[in-house]
């Protein structure tokens, strides 16, 4: 049921009225108090009033805030005195999806661990169903956006060193935040009362998302690099539905991509000593750029839940995804899109972003997808020729081997019948020969397993309804 962030998937199939409902019987069977929200999406509602009688059918109460970011529903639960949180999304994924995400008071997503128990608990049907006269309070609280708002503003003052709260550390800035139609519009509020010039585009909430993919990637946001060139602003921001992501356009109108991204952050934010949490698919261009201030990248599991884990622990001082989520530990274990639009912003104030890139160096990446009939079997395969032939090789996710020229990693998808090759190195020469090396790892697997015998390794099924 749960993938790498949530249950997520097509309405009326695998996300029905009847999931939510179980959702929130069991997270209310859990828990005694939940703030509920939803983005723009048009089947949330349904979705939403499903989970909200889930949860009062077993006595728990629901402070619901109606439309919002999932790090503004985040935020809200410890101010709500909450225990648990649940956004109606399906963040950066197309219209017909929806899903639901589970966070804690803390604002990381429920672990693994967690999303078990609620699992398993809608497998056996065990709910905690109160009688009539215990069912749970429903209230709203408006306050939800102000209180985030708020908070950001809070933050961008502290990020450059002025607490005044009548200044303007922003002024002079010029932003245009691409809202991509989803809850993200917080970003430009905070940003204008921070002192900025603020263009905004794509602003008006709707679920259709009918003027750009949800997803902030460099193919859905030619837009936002064109207006930012045509008006000579200083930087781009741009956002997916849940506004959970940000990534972002330089001073001189070019997207950034997401592991440099993740270099300019790990740098800024990290001192001597300190670790950036990043997954095991992460360019050394972020290891690189980490290292030259004496800090280390570590690696985690791909998802977000999986780097704020590790973003939680002791000298860990961010967390980041090259697909555009942002960890400040010391702020909220949330992927908090705003916050990272802020805290870049910031940066940007003292010095340009292209500035900043300039001095990361960058280095050929290759990737793929390689569809498979039986993933299970084939990574099966794999994993015994990769054990074969390296000695050393990481099984924290796939399988990750480093080599004196660079790495290469091999990893099923959380949700389709692919097998996702990456590799890396600091020449063009060895990057193409680790990839080609690890693609034909995996086609000998294919063809192995495709002539076994009977075809019984063939028949694992893949299950999931969200990942990456």
């Amino acid at each position: 049921m749960f993938g790498t962030s949530g249950i997520r998937g097509r309405v009326g199939e695998s996300v029905t009225a009847a999931v939510a409902l179980d959702v929130g019987r069991a997270v209310g069977t859990e828990t005694d108090r939940v703030v509920v929200g939803r983005d723009a999406r048009g089947t949330g509602e349904t979705l939403r009033d499903a989970l909200v009688a889930g949860l009062r059918e077993t006595g728990a109460d629901v402070v619901d805030v109606g439309r919002a970011a999932t790090p503004t529903v985040a935020r809200a639960i410890p101010a709500r005195s909450a225990d648990a949180g649940i956004v109606v999304t399906a963040s950066h994924n197309p219209a017909p999806d929806n899903g639901l995400k589970l966070w804690t008071p803390s604002g990381q997503a429920y672990p693994p661990a967690r999303q078990d128990v609620i699992e398993e608990r809608i497998g056996e049907g065990a709910f905690a169903l109160a009688d009539w006269q215990g069912h749970g309070d429903h209230e709203r609280w408006d306050g939800a956006l102000a209180h985030h708002r708020d908070a950001l503003v809070d933050a961008g003052r502290r990020a450059t060193e002025d607490a005044d709260p009548d200044a303007t550390p922003f002024d002079g800035l010029s932003v245009v935040v691409d809202v991509g139609n989803g809850m993200g519009g917080v970003t430009a509020e905070a940003l204008y009362a921070l002192g900025a010039d603020v263009e905004t585009l794509n602003e008006r909430p709707d679920g259709r998302f009918p003027a750009r993919p949800s997803e902030p990637n460099a193919e859905n946001c030619t837009s936002l690099v064109a207006t930012v060139a045509a008006l000579d602003a200083d930087l781009g921001i741009a956002h997916d539905g849940d506004a959970d992501r940000m990534m972002a356009v330089t001073d001189e109108g070019v997207f950034v991509p997401g592991d440099l991204l993740l270099a300019v952050f790990g740098r800024a934010e990290a001192t001597a000593g300190e670790r950036v949490a990043a997954p095991v698919d992460t360019s050394l261009a972020a290891a690189d750029a980490v290292a030259d201030v004496g800090a280390e990248l570590v690696y985690t599991r791909v998802g977000d839940v999986y780097v704020a884990e590790r973003a939680a622990t002791d000298g860990v001082a961010f967390g980041g995804e090259p697909s555009g989520a942002w960890i400040f530990p010391e702020e909220t274990l949330c992927p908090d899109g705003p916050l990272a639009a802020v805290r870049l912003a910031a940066l940007v104030a003292t010095e340009p972003l292209s500035t900043r890139l300039s001095r990361i160096d960058r280095y050929p990446i290759r990737r793929t997808a390689i569809r498979v009939d039986a993933k299970a079997a084939v990574m099966e395969r794999v994993e015994t020729a990769v054990g074969d032939a390296y000695d050393e090789v990481s099984t924290l996710d796939g399988l990750r081997v480093d080599t004196d020229d660079g790495w290469f990693l091999i990893r099923p998808s959380g949700t389709e019948s692919l097998v996702r090759v990456t590799a890396e190195a600091r020449a063009e020469t060895a990057a193409d020969a680790l990839f080609d090396r690890a693609v034909g790892i995996v086609e000998d697997a294919v063809g192995l397993v495709e002539s076994a015998v009977g075809g019984d390794e063939g028949n694992d099924t893949d299950a999931g309804s969200s990942g990456a």
